[in-house]
C-alpha cells in the first residue's frame, strides 16, 4: 500500500513535464487503474483520414502555420499527418493537440523535462511499464502522439468533456487554470481550424 500511495505522489507532481504539478492532488487507485486498461486497450489504435479534399485542405493549412517550428516540409507533413490520425482516433480536434504541442515542447520529438517526461507531448516515462510496454520509445512521433493523446482522452471523459479540468489533470496541475489557459490561447490564438 505504501508504495502504490508513492506512485500516486509521483504520478500527481509529474504527469506534465513543462509545468510545476499540484503536490496537494493525488490520484486514486481506482483512477490509475482505469487510465492504464484504457492505455492498454487503444495503444494500438490508428486512424487517418477519411476524405481527400479535407486532407489536403488541413494539411496544407496547418503545414504553413508549423512552418515557423518546423522548417523541412516532409517532416512538417510526417507530424501534420500523425497528429491527426492519433487526435481523430482519441476523439480529439487534431488543433487542439497542436496547440498542446506547442506549449509542451514546442515540436522538439526529443524534449525531455527536467521531471523525465519526453516526446512532443511529454508523456511520462512510467506509462511504459503502467501498460506492460517497457520497450515503448517516447521520443517516437507515432508513440507519443498516441500515449498523449489517449492520456487527454481519458482525462476528458473522466470531466465529462470539460476542457479546462482535463488539461489541468494532463499537466497535473487540478485546481489551477494557468496550464490550460496557455494550451487554448494557442489553440484559439494560433491553432484552431474548424472541423476538418
Amino acid at each position: 500500500m505504501k508504495k502504490t500511495a508513492i506512485l500516486l505522489s509521483v504520478v500527481s507532481l509529474l504527469l506534465a513535464p513543462t509545468s510545476i504539478a499540484s503536490t496537494t492532488t493525488q490520484k486514486s487507485d481506482d483512477e490509475q487503474g482505469q487510465l492504464r486498461a484504457f492505455l492498454e486497450q487503444a495503444i494500438d489504435d490508428a486512424h487517418s483520414f477519411e476524405d481527400r479534399y479535407d486532407a489536403e485542405v488541413w494539411l496544407v493549412d496547418m503545414s504553413a502555420r508549423l512552418q515557423r517550428f518546423i522548417p523541412d516540409p516532409s517532416e512538417r507533413l510526417q507530424l501534420l499527418k500523425a497528429v491527426h490520425r492519433e487526435a481523430s482516433a482519441a476523439q480529439l480536434k487534431p488543433d487542439l493537440v497542436l496547440a498542446l504541442i506547442q506549449v509542451e515542447s514546442r515540436f522538439d520529438r526529443y524534449a525531455v523535462s527536467r521531471v523525465g517526461a519526453q516526446g512532443l507531448m511529454q508523456v511520462m516515462p512510467f506509462w511504459k511499464n503502467e501498460i506492460g510496454r517497457p520497450s515503448d520509445n517516447l521520443t517516437e512521433l507515432d508513440t507519443n502522439l498516441r500515449y498523449g493523446c489517449r492520456i487527454l482522452q481519458f482525462y476528458l471523459a473522466r470531466e465529462k468533456g470539460n476542457l479546462t479540468k482535463a488539461l489541468a489533470r494532463y499537466n497535473g496541475s487540478v485546481g489551477k487554470t494557468w496550464y490550460p489557459e496557455l494550451v487554448m490561447n494557442a489553440w484559439y490564438g494560433y491553432w484552431i481550424a474548424g472541423d476538418l
